[in-house]
């Protein structure tokens, strides 16, 4: 996906998957680190399990701001253009968070709070992470969960339907991927209070107060810098699916001309 929006708007493939592998690098150690600030009652008395990422435990809110910590501190380094490069990868995330998620259900990963309406689920296989919850926290391994991995999947999806319409019709360069960390920052805020995550404090888990804290940096900024694009206001439409219309008109009419 990347890949081809980068050819849409004219970067430098190379470019793109350079930054690409720092930000997954970025996001591996960010994703870790999460799991292990989250889990300190386990690593702290161990502290050789933190970097035994292959045994398992990483934080999705730690690969994603690890992963654009990375791949905009390699851009900026590089002197790409970091807003191009963020919005190109919005849509991408919501895919692979998704994509994710799905690996949680088949794991039987994460444990959610009782759920007595007909939507509620369980796992059967009996080495699913999700039994031991269930038997921890209700004392039935099969007592019906919201299946709040699901609910994150239906507002992913509904985010990426949201940028892939936006897409074009915002500036400055770097819109787009505020609206989409926005968006997910506060469907994962609610979504959240479903889980049985561990309370640090107020009521709030972990991803809580990230989510907060990146609602923080990311509101200010919508509201202060972000506004449609010039074609937007001039009744055009989207900047990008127009400008590649007219790309192709050109070279239709000089292949004609030839």
């Amino acid at each position: 996906m990347v890949g081809k929006a980068a050819v849409k708007g004219n970067l430098d493939q190379d470019m793109v998957y350079n930054t690409a592998i720092f930000g997954i690098v970025g996001g591996i150690i960010g994703a870790r680190l999460v799991h292990v600030v989250d889990n300190w009652n386990i690593y702290g008395d161990d502290p050789g399990r933190i970097l035994a990422i292959w045994t398992g435990g990483i934080g999705l809110w730690g690969g994603i701001l690890g992963g654009w910590l990375g791949g905009a501190a390699y851009a900026r380094f590089s002197k790409a253009p970091v807003g191009r490069l963020m919005d190109i990868a919005a849509p991408a995330m919501f895919v692979g968070q998704t994509i994710g998620r799905l690996g949680d259900i088949i794991n039987g990963e994460h444990w959610s709070r009782a759920l007595d309406a007909g939507w509620g689920w369980y796992f059967t296989h009996p080495d699913s992470p999700a039994r031991i919850g269930a038997e921890r926290f209700f004392g039935d391994p099969e007592r019906p969960v919201h299946p709040a991995v699901v609910y994150e999947i239906i507002w992913n999806m509904i985010g990426l339907f949201v940028i892939t319409k936006l897409k074009g019709k915002l500036q400055p360069a770097g819109a787009l991927w505020m609206v989409y960390i926005t968006w997910y920052s506060v469907g994962r805020f609610g979504i959240q209070y479903l889980r049985l995550d561990d309370v640090k404090f107020w009521g709030l888990q972990e991803a809580h107060l990230i989510a907060i804290g990146v609602l923080a940096f990311t509101i200010p900024y919508i509201v202060l810098k972000v506004r449609w694009s010039q074609s937007v206001i001039n009744g055009d439409g989207d900047d990008d699916n127009r400008g590649a219309g007219r790309r192709k008109r050109d070279r239709q009419r000089q292949q004609a001309r030839t």
